[in-house]
């Protein structure tokens, strides 16, 4: 990319839109050597880059903190609006018919739970190595912090039960869901009918929070019984409570995109006898990658692959 943008007014510098390119990946890596090694440049070279882009901007944009370099408030400030001109200006300059994915060389974040990552994961990388080998895929867990990753472009794909709040991000429901009780083979509860004072009374339970929540849909169905389960803890990942309830008498929550997992470890998944409200999944993403075809590439790998674990949680 080797135009040239210049502000308006007489006399004002020209701004090498090569340096957005750069910025865009060096706040993306937060590395001199991944960014070089990503526009396939020297690190010297590099860091000459990342010389002009300070002084353009008037700040050091990275900065070392031990062995690292994290970006400054400022960097942080920009990011999305880079990231959504440098988008711009590549579909700007693409052919008409649309990228040839085979040629692009991009990275994507996706945010959300993590059985999608342990349980989806291995489709969603062999499909991307066999259409579109240059696209890289980076899976962030769900934060216990709400922030608007989607629009400060930390993440940018969201898949899961959406509880992003900002108004101009585009949604697509993909399927809607059921919570599922997951113990591991031969355990007490799984023999005879399960009712939900069995359910309530006879196991310890764990529960998979992001935030450390000891209390959930579970227990306000349970009490409108007038019944209520004994919580022993709380983890941050359903992998994380699978391997727990292997291994213990705890008795936990499973999903259907979770149910793969959940199989490789032994557990056995079975009916939770009581009226739990659905889960819908859905995607969301910036309305800045709508044109984006290895952004379309990723929507839709991630739509297909819903659709193919959808009826087996069934």
């Amino acid at each position: 990319m080797t135009q040239s943008v210049r502000r308006s007014g007489t006399g004002s510098p020209g701004l090498d839109l090569n340096l957005l390119v750069a910025l865009d990946v060096l706040l993306e890596e937060q590395s001199v050597q991944g960014a070089a090694r990503r526009l396939h440049l020297s690190e010297p070279a590099m860091s000459r880059t990342l010389g002009r882009i300070r002084k353009a901007l008037g700040d050091p944009v990275l900065v070392r903190a031990g062995r690292r370099m994290v970006p400054t408030p400022r960097a942080i400030a920009v990011r999305a609006e880079v990231s959504a001109v440098v988008e711009r200006a590549r579909a700007l300059f693409a052919p008409v018919d649309g990228a040839d994915l085979r040629t692009v060389t991009r990275s994507f974040t996706i945010l959300g739970h993590d059985a999608i990552a342990a349980a989806h994961g291995p489709a969603l990388y062999a499909r991307a190595a066999a259409e579109a080998p240059g696209i890289r895929l980076r899976f962030l867990s769900e934060s216990h912090i709400d922030a608007p990753f989607l629009r400060e472009g930390t993440a940018d794909l969201e898949v899961g039960v959406l509880d992003t709040a900002a108004p101009e991000v585009h949604r697509e429901p993909l399927h809607e869901d059921r919570m599922m009780g997951v113990a591991r083979a031969g355990h007490p509860l799984l023999e005879g009918e399960l009712t939900p004072e069995r359910y309530a009374r006879e196991a310890d339970h764990i529960i998979v929070s992001r935030r450390g929540r000891l209390h959930g849909p579970v227990d306000a169905a349970l009490a409108e019984l007038g019944l209520e389960r004994r919580v022993v803890g709380a983890v941050g990942s359903l992998p994380s409570s699978l391997f727990v309830i292997r291994d213990t008498d705890l008795v936990g929550l499973n999903t259907a995109w979770g149910l793969p997992l959940a199989r490789s470890l032994g557990l056995v998944s079975f009916e939770v006898p009581l009226p739990l409200p659905p889960l819908r999944l859905g995607m969301a993403w910036h309305p800045r990658h709508d044109a984006d075809p290895a952004h379309a590439w990723l929507r839709g790998a991630v739509r297909d692959l819903v659709a193919r674990w959808s009826p087996g949680g069934r």
